[in-house]
């Protein structure tokens, strides 16, 4: 067996004492179910459905229609149990804790066949005292409960009044009464997500063992002292003392790189005790400040803390401290009535923009490190700078907090309550109170999270009726949700951490919320807030049915995957749109319909008498809708920043829904399950690109709007091209006066009647014509380009099927696709298949006859590289 054996900490010279020491049990275990008749082996971290695959009882979980055919494991009791002998003699320890990083979810432990306590939360840390129990040779238990069946269980016993939902809709074929349970709301089914409530253990099992006094937890806060402008860092210890006289020491804490050192002398009484210690940075030193993506560098500074203790205990931490601050600014705006909401970073107004994340897989011992890096560089090299750690999922790793950090990846983050009411009582409180504190304590040092919100949807689904609550009865669910996300979260993150806003709720309006008693008549308005808007119904081209807010934090369309992603999951007989597997993987109401509606307001439907041929471009289609859909959007959004039209605007945050897939389905996401690139990341990539011009209609007239999410000024010019569909060369072209584009602005560079355009452009009508524009500085291009349709590319004349071929090389590790095209060509698609990589742009407008594009490999491969199955 092997020995996962960690000295917590080294010797520190003669006469020291080790702190700790930590003996892993992670590795195998033994699971078997309820009633005896199914024993295997299964690894920790881990769950009861990965143990299963692992040892060849079941299929791949994803598999066609295996959410439902698998049902059966998440309704059984599956007890985790292992036997182990500890490396080290325990009779010298004072004091033995067993620590479970995470438990998924109800289960009741056993060691050495006594029971030292229970679970019943998925996003807790468990301590339990061991120290009578534990021996030299151990056994230990977790006997889990179903999480359905408990969570019904907590249902039925609620017969004050119902918490609803009591059950996802019916399309979603998910298990019911989640909002009971304090598990990932979406492992109990999603619009988006199968079902798949796990069990199992799910983080880090482990002894640990110590004398005189332990370090439980170490956290900090830089603040910023706008008086004495100068950085100051509030650090906060806590200990467990086991020794029954105080423990005397002092504490020395330094920052090398900022010629920081401070020591601190301080004395422990027995028992549990918070240290905490104020450190103080000279304002001569220069402090560099972690800033967004985009903004600036991720500056970060190494720092050691060390408790020299009585009895030679030397207790040493050391961290990365950055250094930043954030402001939610919410104040008058001259001719609107309502607040302004948007966030300041170190100072600077930043307009938020990127995506909303959710779980990367049902079973998070499938989530791996390469998977994090890989989705969240898909991130910032779309030039997003924030994703919203949506609620109704999981508090992510660790890693994923510290890649934020180190990629300058902004964080909303949600606790995990979402599109549901809940119950209030006793048992329950005390379970999210321990939960909200852990949680706070474990990320409130991580500069890339800037606001707190307590939930998703929530405020908005009690005061919008979504559960048909009569109006009498109304004011038992406000009490019970200002007693949970008020008098408890907000308390909570008041006490734990003064470094970033809260707000209650998203959508919210606030500080209008909290004027309103904490619950808004209309928690989506457009004067206060943020704002969820989905719209499926109307024409996505018309950027008029689309809300002026102060922020959008969820909108979007949904496409399906590509159908080399699909192809893994699924048979022959599924591959069509109409496939009893096309319309069991769509979890929304409607949502296979809707795609093609919104596809056939502006494009001509797939017809092939080849199904499989009408399959793939039925795929491609919803890609391209949703992009060109979400494109309207957010362009929309990035335009108003800077203007007030019919007393609304200022908007300062686009975070569509959403970034990334659970499993292989239609979803709203624009990265796949593995993480391959749909359209509508391609276009993300130069929607939210930090400078950009961006063209739209109003009233038979064209504008173009500069728009610029930089620090500074620049002086450049605007290039504004026409094309026929049926020639590669401009019909006519213009380059306007130098401009001076405003750093942090939305500004009109230009204007121009349709009918004056087309008419200045020879023969020009708006189904023959197309318009594309750059910004560029001395000839070098600045922004994307961008384009306009002037009418529906069905009703387009004069396009026509291009002829594009492709000279594939290599340079590197990178393959060059040199592109040649016969013809005017909208959206031209480029797929390597499953090889995993991206392409430095696709879905693209081709105007030129020659174009190259590049393919950057996620991972060595040996395959000759072609467009697969084609070019589009």
């Amino acid at each position: 067996m092997r020995l996962h054996l960690l000295l917590l900490l080294a010797l520190c010279g003669t006469g020291t004492t080790a702190a700790a020491l930590s003996y892993s049990l992670r590795g195998n275990w033994s699971i078997c179910n309820g009633n005896g008749s199914l024993e295997l082996p299964g690894a920790v971290p881990g769950c009861v459905h990965s143990a299963l695959f692992q040892q060849g009882l079941i299929q791949d979980s994803y598999y066609r229609f295996n959410d439902l055919n698998y049902r059966w494991i998440s309704l059984d009791n599956w007890t985790y149990s292992k036997e182990f002998k500890i490396p080290f003699e325990i009779s010298k320890w004072q004091k033995v804790n067993l620590i479970l990083e995470g438990v998924d979810t109800i289960s009741k432990i056993l060691f050495n066949e006594v029971t030292i306590g229970e679970t019943d939360n998925m996003f807790n840390r468990y301590s339990f005292d061991i120290t009578n129990v534990v021996r030299d040779v151990n056994s230990i238990e977790l006997r889990f409960q179903s999480a359905v069946l408990y969570a019904a269980q907590q249902s039925k016993a609620h017969t004050r009044y119902p918490v609803p939902p009591d059950c996802p809709p019916l399309v979603q074929k998910g298990e019911c009464h989640v909002n009971f349970v304090r598990k990932e709301q979406c492992s109990f089914s999603w619009d988006w997500g199968p079902s798949f409530p796990t069990q199992g253990i799910w983080k880090d099992v482990r002894i640990e063992a110590y004398n005189i006094c332990h370090l439980n937890d170490f956290t900090f806060s830089p603040i910023y002292d706008k008086s004495a402008q100068a950085w100051n860092l509030e650090i906060e210890a806590t200990f467990d003392v086991v020794s029954s006289k105080p423990v005397g020491g002092q504490v020395i804490v330094a920052i090398p790189k900022l010629q920081t050192q401070q020591m601190y002398n301080l004395e422990l009484q027995p028992g549990k005790r918070i240290v905490e210690l104020f450190l103080n940075i000279s304002k001569n030193i220069t402090v560099e400040t972690w800033w967004p993506h985009g903004h600036g560098n991720q500056t970060g500074y190494n720092m050691t803390i060390l408790f020299e203790l009585d009895g030679g205990l030397n207790i040493e931490k050391s961290a990365k401290v950055y250094f930043r601050t954030v402001e939610l600014i919410e104040e008058p705006i001259k001719g609107s009535p309502g607040l302004s909401f948007y966030f300041k970073i170190n100072g600077f107004p930043v307009f938020l923009k990127g995506s909303n994340w959710i779980p990367a897989d049902s079973f998070q011992d499938r989530v791996t490190s390469e998977l994090l890096r890989l989705l969240l560089q898909s991130v910032v090299d779309a030039n997003m700078n924030t994703l919203r750690v949506w609620g109704g999922g999981i508090y992510e790793q660790d890693e994923f907090y510290e890649l934020c950090d180190e990629l300058g990846i902004m964080v909303w983050q949600d606790f995990m309550f979402a599109c549901a009411l809940y119950p209030t009582d006793q048992g329950f409180l005390d379970s999210v109170r321990a939960e909200v504190a852990y949680q706070i304590k474990r990320l409130k040092s991580h500069p890339s999270i800037i606001i707190w919100s307590g939930n998703n949807e929530n405020e908005e689904a009690l005061m919008m009726n979504w559960y048909h609550i009569s109006i009498t009865d109304r004011p038992i669910y406000i009490k019970d949700y200002v007693t949970l996300y008020v008098k408890n979260i907000r308390e909570l993150v008041l006490a734990g951490d003064k470094s970033r806003p809260f707000i209650t709720s998203s959508p919210t309006n606030g500080a209008e919320t909290v004027a309103e008693g904490w619950v808004s008549q209309n928690p989506n308005s457009n004067y206060f807030g943020d704002v969820h808007f989905y719209d499926y119904i109307s024409d996505c081209w018309n950027w008029k049915v689309f809300p002026r807010a102060r922020f959008a934090s969820e909108y979007g369309y949904q496409s399906w995957p590509s159908f080399s992603t699909l192809e893994k999951v699924s048979s022959t007989e599924d591959w069509s749109f109409s496939s009893k597997f096309s319309l069991h993987r769509q979890h929304h109401e409607g949502g296979n319909k809707q795609m093609l509606y919104q596809a056939g307001l502006h494009f001509k439907l797939p017809e092939s008498t080849d199904p499989l041929r009408t399959f793939k471009d039925t795929i491609y289609l919803t890609q391209v809708m949703q992009a060109q859909c979400v494109k309207t959007e957010t362009e929309f959004y990035r335009r108003g920043r800077s203007e007030i039209v019919d007393q609304q605007g200022h908007t300062m945050g686009a975070l569509y829904w959403q970034l990334n897939d659970i499993w292989q389905a239609p979803s709203w996401a624009s990265l796949e399950y593995g993480g391959k690139w749909k359209m509508l990341h391609y276009f993300a990539q130069n929607f939210f690109a930090p400078l950009l011009p961006v063209g739209f209609e109003n009233e038979n007239t064209f504008y173009i709007y500069g728009v610029s999410d930089l620090h500074s000024d620049y002086s450049m010019t605007l290039t504004v091209r026409v094309h026929t569909w049926s020639s590669l060369e401009p019909v006519c072209s213009c380059v306007t006066e130098h401009l001076v584009m405003k750093g942090g602005e939305a500004v009109r560079l230009y204007e121009e009647p349709v009918s004056e355009l087309l008419r200045r452009c020879g023969n020009c009508t708006r189904e023959s014509c197309v318009v594309s524009f750059y910004l560029s500085a001395d000839h070098e291009l600045l922004s994307p380009t961008n384009y306009h349709f002037l009418s529906s590319l069905k009703e387009a004349l004069g396009l026509c099927k291009a002829q594009i071929t492709a000279i594939i090389s290599q340079q590197g590790d990178i393959f060059v696709f040199d592109l040649e095209t016969s013809a005017v060509a909208p959206f031209v698609w480029l797929d390597v298949g499953s090889i995993p990589g991206r392409f430095s742009d696709n879905g693209f407008l081709m105007t030129e006859k020659t174009r190259t594009i590049l393919f950057y490999p996620w991972e060595p491969t040996s395959k000759r590289l072609s467009p697969w199955p084609e070019m589009k």
